[in-house]
């Protein structure tokens, strides 16, 4: 018991809380090693890749912010890029439409005085062949006359004068019967 006795009176003498002395000092000792360890070769090291962090981030930063400006400034500038180039394709397509208007007023008139050379050469040409007809006509109507008039008389009208007062005379005759016809066709 007597062992018992000695345990307990250690026991009330050793408080539970409080580690042995030795075991604090070992245990300071070794705590301070390591933070002198930690302080002088870790720590440095620590801190400086939190301070290349925070720049890095930093930098990072500043540039996405230069990067967003200098995007906005592109943006804007496309803009008004792209609200200059609408405006210079409107500009162009009404010069078109002008252009065009005017072309085509041109064409057609060309168009009208080609017709209208047309229709006057048309006129001339048909003018020139009724006279051509006519005088090709005169000729044959002339010779027939010329012809039915010496068989009817009994005696050859050769004579080129002559020929040419009767033939003359028979188509004016013709002629002023055929004004007097539509003259009438007229009155009606």
């Amino acid at each position: 018991m007597n062992a018992l006795v000695h345990l307990a009176q250690e026991a009330e003498e050793q408080n539970p809380l409080l580690p042995p002395v030795p075991e604090l000092v070992i245990g300071l000792i070794a705590f301070a090693i390591v933070f002198f360890f930690l302080a002088k070769k870790l720590l440095p090291n620590i801190n400086r890749v939190l301070d290349e962090r925070r720049e890095a981030i930093e930098g990072g930063m500043e540039k996405a912010e230069a990067t967003q400006a200098e995007a906005q400034q592109v943006l804007e500038d496309y803009r008004a890029q792209l609200a200059d180039a609408r405006h210079e394709a409107a500009r162009l397509r009404q010069e078109a439409q002008e252009q065009g208007a005017a072309l085509i007023a041109e064409m057609r008139a060309e168009g009208q005085r080609q017709r209208e050379e047309i229709i006057a050469a048309g006129h001339a040409q048909i003018e020139a062949d009724r006279k051509q007809a006519a005088q090709t006509l005169r000729q044959d109507v002339g010779r027939l006359a010329t012809d039915l008039a010496g068989r009817i008389v009994g005696e050859s009208l050769e004579d080129v004068a002559r020929q040419s007062r009767t033939i003359d005379r028979f188509l004016d005759e013709l002629e002023e019967k055929a004004a007097d016809g539509s003259k009438a066709e007229a009155g009606r």
